[in-house]
C-alpha cells in the first residue's frame, strides 16, 4: 500500500547524491510507490496546534545533475502524512530542538523517524555516555583544571565540540603538547557548551568502523580509513570507505546498545567504533548505507522500509 511520507531534510539540490543516506531511502521509497513531498526545517508552523509545512511533491532518480524533480509548494497539515522523516543534517542546536517539538506533537499518529523526541533526548556523544564500559576513557567538561588532570592520567587525547559533526574541530593534544592552551583558548570562546575529551586511539590509523543498526540490529558496516596527514575518517573530511565485517566485539557492542535503541523508537541510527571502542551513537542524520552497498554490502534503505513498513503494519 502507497505511503504518504514528508521528508525534512536539507536542500535537496544541494545533496551528492553518491553519498546521501537520505537519497537512497527516497529512491527505495519511489521504488515502493509510496508518494514523496520535501520540505526544509524552514518551512514548518504551528498554530493552534496544529503543525504544518510547505512542501513540494517530489520524484527522484538515480542520476548526477538530474536527480530530483520538485512541484510547486503547497502548505500541509504534517499530522495528514503516514509518515516523516526527519533527515536534516545537524549541527544539534536549538533549531533543530525546536522541530523535534513540533514533530513530537504528530507523533507517532504520524510515524516520525527516528522517534523526535528520542532524537532531542540522546546527543550523539552524550548518549553514548549510557554505555561506559564500551567507551574508551571520556571526559565532558570546559573546565581547564579537570581536563588537565584527564591529560595527565591518558596522555594523548582528543578534543572535539560536544554538539560537533563532520570531524569539524576534532583535535589530537599530545603530553606536553604547547599548543593545548590556544587550543582551550579557541575552544572556550567558539563553544559555549562543554567539550569531549577523549583518550587518543593510535589504532584509528586502521580505521574507524561506522556500522548501521536497524530496528537496533546490525545490518551492515563501512571502515573509514583517515587521509594522510589527517586524524579524522569522515569521508566528507578525505577519509576512505573500504569494505568491512564486524568483529566479535563489535557484534558485542551492537548486542548491547540495540535493546535501547529498540526502545526509544531509534530505527535508523549508525554507531562509530575505533579499534573496539564505541565513542559515537548517531541517531540525527545518520550516513553510510550508500557506501555500503557500493561495496557490495546489503541494501539497507530496502530494510529501512521494511522497518517502518512493519511499524505500520503494511508489511
Amino acid at each position: 500500500m502507497s505511503l504518504t511520507v514528508a521528508v525534512q531534510m536539507d536542500p535537496i539540490q544541494t545533496i551528492k547524491i553518491a553519498g546521501d543516506s537520505t537519497f537512497a531511502l527516497l529512491l527505495e521509497a519511489e521504488r515502493r510507490g509510496h508518494r514523496l513531498l520535501h520540505y526544509g526545517p524552514e518551512r514548518m508552523s504551528m498554530r493552534d496546534g496544529r503543525v504544518t509545512a510547505r512542501v513540494e511533491e517530489l520524484r527522484v532518480r538515480d542520476q548526477e545533475g538530474n536527480h530530483a524533480t520538485l512541484g510547486e509548494p503547497f502548505r500541509m497539515d504534517l499530522a495528514e502524512a503516514d509518515v516523516v522523516l526527519m533527515r536534516q543534517d545537524p549541527p544539534f542546536d536549538i533549531a533543530y530542538i525546536t522541530a523535534s517539538h513540533l514533530l513530537e506533537r504528530i507523533h507517532p499518529k504520524t510515524l516520525v523517524v527516528n522517534d523526535p523526541a528520542s532524537v532531542r533526548n540522546a546527543p550523539e556523544k552524550i548518549f553514548v555516555t549510557h554505555f561506559p564500559q564500551l567507551m574508551p576513557p571520556t571526559l565532558i567538561s570546559r573546565d581547564k583544571a579537570e581536563i588537565e588532570e584527564f591529560r595527565q592520567e591518558h596522555g594523548a587525547v582528543v578534543m572535539k565540540p560536544l554538539h560537533g559533526h563532520g570531524g569539524a574541530a576534532v583535535i589530537r593534544i599530545m603530553p606536553d603538547d604547547p599548543n593545548f592552551g590556544s587550543v582551550f583558548d579557541l575552544f572556550s570562546v567558539t563553544f559555549r557548551e562543554p567539550w569531549v575529551i577523549q583518550r587518543f586511539l593510535p589504532r584509528i590509523t586502521e580505521g574507524d568502523k561506522r556500522i548501521v543498526l536497524v530496528e537496533g540490529e546490525p545490518l551492515g558496516a563501512v571502515n573509514r580509513v583517515p587521509a594522510v596527514n589527517d586524524l579524522r575518517s569522515n569521508m566528507v573530511r578525505g577519509g576512505a570507505a573500504n569494505a568491512t565485517e564486524l568483529t566479535e566485539r563489535e557484534r558485542e557492542i551492537c548486542a548491547t546498545i540495540g535493546p535501547e535503541l529498540r526502545a526509544r523508537g531509534l530505527i535508523f541510527v549508525g554507531i562509530d567504533v575505533i579499534d573496539g571502542n564505541l565513542t559515537e551513537i548517531n541517531v540525527t542524520s545518520p550516513t553510510g548505507i550508500r557506501a555500503i552497498r557500493r561495496l557490495g554490502g546489503p541494501d539497507i534503505a530496502a530494510s529501512i522500509w521494511d522497518a517502518i513498513e512493519g511499524r505500520l503494519g503494511r508489511s
